[in-house]
């Protein structure tokens, strides 16, 4: 079944339900050369546990991204050695909530597919095969521990959280992966990388023909899901409000969060986008906080936000470097106050709006920017590119409340990595 969209441009956006029970958006775009596929399953990090046959199974942390390293293999060969032959650019990530596979090619798009949909469907896991990846990750893992800007993040998200697995590092820790099993891959495997519970998003130089003459021969037909992988109920409050690390580092870094209210499993669009706008309002460059801050010597252009958000969970970042973090968080504090008590000024929000119209709309003219947009809309279960519709109508009041709701000091906590010499 096929259901057709014609986005804002003009272009026109397919999207098929496969008899595979696979999802597939295909969206051609004219005078293209390069074309971006994506493949990819709801299952991420934050998925620790889930019920299988009635039965609970709670697996080790770092799972899904060890998952991902182990896929491209199997009996025969590397999928990137399958690539290298079509001259596909390929490569794959695994997020908090998420798990995806990727290519970009000019040419030979239709042999690069059909080796995507191969081998992401081909699970081939050994006891020495999965030893083996246990070094690789392990020394990836210890790597990540000695960055001081993936330190002041994930310390950040193991304050603000109490309960909900998003405090816990994506690829886990050396002693949790020791535990994994090609029994447990294949569990996690065969839960979540169901047809059903993924998606396929092909963008640039490339037809509907043509995605589906691969689908069809190369897509094995799953059974319906029933998946059951509910997250922890978890505080509005913050778990700690500081936290702190000594590292080699000149100066210090640091990110302020605000814990966002998240009811079922993501905020509505509508607020997501919001939410994005109050943080350019309050620290982008061209802000009054910005400015203040830089006079001061508190910052410099490293200082900025964004708002991060997945599965049950929701944060507004704001971080940079400083010499003095708790300056920072106090001045971002007192903006905030300013803020949601005289309220957003009308021109600076209709600029905003503007800007944030112009950005959406600039993200059609890229291939990867599109198809990652497909495949995050699918997996929050929006309408495809439904960001660009809101975008339009946004109103202030919609600002106003997102300052006053969501940025509140209770639900705030600032995370520091400083030098030895500074404590």
């Amino acid at each position: 079944m096929t259901k057709t969209y014609t986005l804002v441009t003009g272009e026109t956006l397919h999207r098929i339900d496969h008899a595979s029970g696979l999802t597939i958006f295909v969206y051609p775009k004219k005078g293209y050369r390069s074309t971006y596929a994506m493949f990819g399953t709801r299952y991420g990090s934050v998925d620790t546990a889930f019920i299988k046959d009635g039965k609970r199974i709670e697996v080790p942390a770092g799972i899904a991204h060890y998952l991902e390293h182990k896929l491209f293999e199997n009996e025969d060969c590397d999928a990137f050695e399958r690539y290298a032959k079509t001259g596909a650019s390929a490569n794959a990530f695994t997020s908090f909530d998420v798990t995806a596979y990727l290519f970009e090619c000019s040419d030979r798009f239709s042999e690069s597919l059909e080796i995507l949909l191969d081998f992401v469907q081909k699970p081939y896991f050994t006891e020495a095969t999965v030893q083996k990846e246990q070094g690789i990750i392990g020394q990836e893992i210890r790597m990540c521990e000695d960055s001081p800007t993936r330190r002041v993040m994930f310390n950040l998200l193991r304050a603000m959280y109490k309960e909900h697995p998003v405090r816990i590092d994506i690829a886990g820790t050396v002693e949790s992966i020791s535990h994994i099993t090609p029994e447990l891959l294949y569990d996690c495997y065969y839960t979540f990388y169901n047809l059903h519970n993924m998606v396929l998003t092909v963008c640039g130089n490339a037809t509907v023909e043509e995605v589906l003459e691969v689908a069809d021969r190369v897509l094995i037909p799953a059974k319906p899901l029933s998946l059951d992988s509910s997250l922890p109920a978890e505080p509005r409050e913050t778990f700690e409000k500081e936290i702190e690390q000594v590292m080699p580092v000149a100066v210090p870094l640091f990110y302020i969060g605000y814990k966002c209210p998240v009811e079922g499993l993501h905020p509505d669009p509508k607020t997501l986008l919001t939410a994005e706008m109050a943080i350019e309002l309050l620290c982008g460059h061209g802000s009054e906080l910005y400015a203040s801050l830089m006079r001061d010597g508190l910052i410099n252009d490293s200082f900025g936000g964004e708002l991060f958000e997945g599965r049950g969970f929701a944060l507004m970042l704001i971080g940079g470097v400083s010499r003095d973090p708790k300056a920072v968080q106090e001045a971002v504090q007192a903006e905030i106050v300013r803020l949601q008590k005289n309220g957003v000024d009308e021109t600076r929000f209709e600029e905003l709006k503007a800007s944030f119209y112009g950005r959406l709309l600039c993200r059609f003219n890229s291939v990867e920017s599109s198809a990652t947009a497909l495949m995050d809309d699918y997996f929050h279960g929006f309408e495809p590119f439904v960001y660009s519709e809101i975008a339009a109508s946004l109103e202030k009041a919609d600002l106003d409340r997102i300052l006053t709701e969501w940025m509140v000091p209770e639900c705030s906590t600032l995370s520091v990595v400083r030098g030895k010499e500074e404590v």
